[in-house]
């Protein structure tokens, strides 16, 4: 069964401009949900993590709500103290339509020599 809502957000998804801002606040929302998860599987606190990366509460809070702007050695002094790593591996986006990107309606950026 469709809902309102259902078709309300199929019919939003169908302007690119809204689909791309949400799937990019999705993409956000992905970092911070994991490291809740890791937090919570370690059985700590947003306190007791912070601690242990030598950082302050408010700001693993920001990381798992808000994940904005992080820095590189912000997010590998968390996976520290989670006892873990940090992998960064870069994947190809999902396109909306075939030719239409960042650069404009079909134009490709080429290698230059």
């Amino acid at each position: 069964m469709t809902t309102r809502w259902k078709r309300f957000y199929q019919k939003q998804m169908g302007d690119a401009k809204l689909r791309e801002l949400v799937e990019g606040e999705l993409e956000n929302l992905q970092l911070g949900v994991q490291i809740a998860k890791l937090r919570a599987e370690e059985k700590l606190s947003q306190t007791k993590l912070a601690a242990l990366a030598e950082m302050s509460a408010p700001k693993i809070s920001a990381m798992e709500n808000e994940p904005r702007n992080l820095t590189i050695g912000t997010l590998i002094r968390v996976a520290h103290a989670l006892d873990r790593r940090v992998e960064i591996k870069l994947v190809r986006r999902k396109r909306a339509k075939a030719g239409r990107g960042r650069n404009g309606g079909g134009m490709r950026r080429t290698d230059r020599d």
